[in-house]
């Protein structure tokens, strides 16, 4: 699915990922953020996470991310909570960016480590602007138990794509990383993530010609995702914000 595409399925969303808000404030909270820390977001989606936490907590940093419409999304979330002088949005490709060394107090990626290839390349991508003692912040998938062959095509991953969570655990660890906390979506985050997508499309569908070059892959992406999540998806599939130091 494109970028495109993903604009169009997450226009109703704040958060791009399977977490409410409520526990994105918890995340903040495990995190024991204080004012004046610098925060990097890479594929930051609508930044809504850099801004919440900047009104709560004084923070501030830079989130980075490919989309416009995203971004666009973000400014003006910052403008509102009246952050915008704390934290800044920027246009590219998140796995090129490239940050003073160590000049964050938090390094984030939260559902996007294909920006590195997987989980292993982009910590390699993190690691460098985080301060001495900082804290990562990872957005990943996990199985929540072994799926049955069928249940890999309908949730758009391999077998070795992910792990359980205690073989992320020793993913973490193979990077030389310590997991010091963590926030786990449950079934209900996964429902307001994916099937709030499903009302937009579909209303995005009854209002766009059919003709629209986009009209065939949206049908299909809410076609083959509404039954693949019920099916599979929900039951063996999982997501976690992990906090980690460097070993």
């Amino acid at each position: 699915m494109s970028l495109r595409h993903h604009e169009i399925a997450e226009t109703d969303h704040r958060i791009l990922n399977p977490i409410t808000p409520e526990k994105l404030a918890l995340l903040g909270e495990v995190c024991r953020l204080q004012e004046g820390q610098r925060l990097l977001d890479l594929a930051c989606g609508k930044g809504e996470m850099l801004a919440s936490w900047a009104r709560r907590y004084g923070t501030g940093g830079v989130g980075v991310d490919l989309s416009e419409v995203f971004l666009t999304a973000a400014r003006e979330r910052a403008e509102e909570f009246g952050v915008s002088g704390r934290v800044s949005f920027e246009r590219g490709d998140a796995a090129k960016y490239v940050a003073e060394p160590g000049s964050f107090d938090v390094v984030s990626c939260l559902g996007a480590t294909w920006i590195g290839g997987g989980l292993a390349g982009t910590i390699e991508l993190m690691l460098p602007a985080l301060r001495p003692g900082g804290l990562l912040l990872i957005g990943e998938p996990y199985w929540r138990e072994t799926p049955p062959e069928e249940a890999y095509e309908a949730v758009g991953a391999g077998p070795d794509d992910f792990a359980t969570l205690g073989g992320t655990l020793d993913r973490f660890e193979a990077a030389g990383l310590d997991l010091v906390e963590m926030v786990l979506a449950d079934g209900d985050s996964w429902d307001r993530y994916y099937a709030a997508q499903w009302f937009t499309i579909s209303e995005w569908l009854r209002r766009t010609p059919a003709d629209h070059p986009d009209v065939p892959d949206m049908r299909d992406f809410l076609d083959h995702h509404r039954r693949g999540y019920l099916a599979y998806g929900r039951r063996y599939f999982g997501w976690g914000a992990f906090v980690l130091r460097t070993s």
